[in-house]
């Protein structure tokens, strides 16, 4: 069991952000084990393809991604230090890892490194430059295509998780973040069973929550030297992310229309206008015809994020999306 205890200072400072390079290294895992997250498969048969068109080779950030996941070196996942950094930033912190940071993370245990890691563990200024490289390519052609969904749907979780906070504190942010997570009297507590660590967060510090799509179905704390810890957890939605439409309700059509409630049912995995219409098929003036409709029912809610409005169901429009009681 992995618990954290907050003050109130912890709490205050608490915020979420989105990694490019996380999200790139647990895919590595799914193509290496896609059996357990069958939910990418649409992902998987996409990305072998384009890997292997565009001739793209990853061999040593293959070896430092084995299974299971608990094993990754902390500086290959670092806690972002901002909300959403871009990849040249991310990387750019990636090669200047202190080289005892490296060998750190890197010390064999019980068995030999692999070759390339046993190399980047004696040169890691010449090691780095070869991942970063590795990490660059693979990004282009296999993750950077669907970002904009996956960063929409890690948005959406974060509008999602900041309006629970907001009605109901602390309680609330956690409640069904993942069935590993749960909240009680100021704690924290992660459950698993390899490791029982018990500490505080030290007065101010706070934690970052990182939804990612890649690491579902899984839920990792991440600790160490960070000035903050983080946990990565996989945001609602995430089964949606590679599907063409998703089913809409008969009975709810019949009141609504078929448009309508196929907006709503879209909006599980919130999005944009333009999203929306390439997942339903839809005209872009015909979704933003129907969303202020349902906008003005208070059935969804929109948020600027940058140049692009997010829309996302309303209390009110999921209870009437699950045919229950807001």
């Amino acid at each position: 069991m992995l618990t954290l205890r907050f003050s109130a200072q912890d709490v205050a400072a608490t915020r979420f952000a989105c990694s490019r390079l996380l999200e790139v290294v647990t895919s590595v895992q799914v193509l290496k084990d896609p059996g357990s997250r069958a939910v990418h498969l649409p992902w998987v048969r996409r990305a072998r393809a384009d890997l292997a068109r565009a001739g793209v080779t990853y061999e040593l950030l293959s070896q430092l991604v084995p299974m299971p996941a608990w094993h990754l070196p902390d500086f290959l996942t670092p806690v972002p230090a901002t909300t959403a950094p871009g990849m040249d930033e991310e990387l750019a912190g990636l090669a200047a890892t202190a080289p005892g940071t490296v060998r750190a993370d890197l010390a064999p245990a019980d068995r030999p490194l692999p070759p390339l890691v046993a190399a980047l563990h004696a040169d890691p200024a010449a090691g780095l430059a070869r991942l970063t490289e590795e990490v660059r390519a693979y990004w282009t052609v296999a993750v950077e295509p669907y970002w904009p969904r996956i960063a929409r749907l890690a948005e959406g979780e974060i509008l999602h998780r900041a309006r629970r906070m907001a009605a109901g504190g602390p309680a609330a942010l956690f409640e069904g973040l993942h069935p590993k997570v749960s909240w009680q009297d100021g704690r924290m507590t992660v459950s698993q069973r390899r490791y029982e660590i018990d500490e505080s967060l030290d007065g101010g510090r706070g934690l970052v929550l990182v939804p990612s799509v890649f690491v579902w179905p899984g839920c990792v704390l991440q600790t160490g030297p960070q000035a903050q810890p983080g946990v990565v957890y996989p945001p609602r939605g995430v089964a949606t992310l590679w599907e063409g439409g998703a089913a809409t309700p008969d009975a709810l059509a019949g009141v609504l229309g078929r448009a309508r409630a196929g907006l709503l049912a879209e909006l599980e995995s919130p999005g944009s206008t333009t999203a929306l219409a390439q997942r339903t098929g839809l005209s872009a003036p015909n979704v933003s015809h129907h969303l202020t409709a349902l906008h003005a029912a208070g059935l969804v809610a929109r948020h600027r994020t940058g140049r692009e409005v997010l829309y996302l169901l309303t209390a009110l429009g999921q209870a009437l999306l699950e045919g229950g009681a807001p």
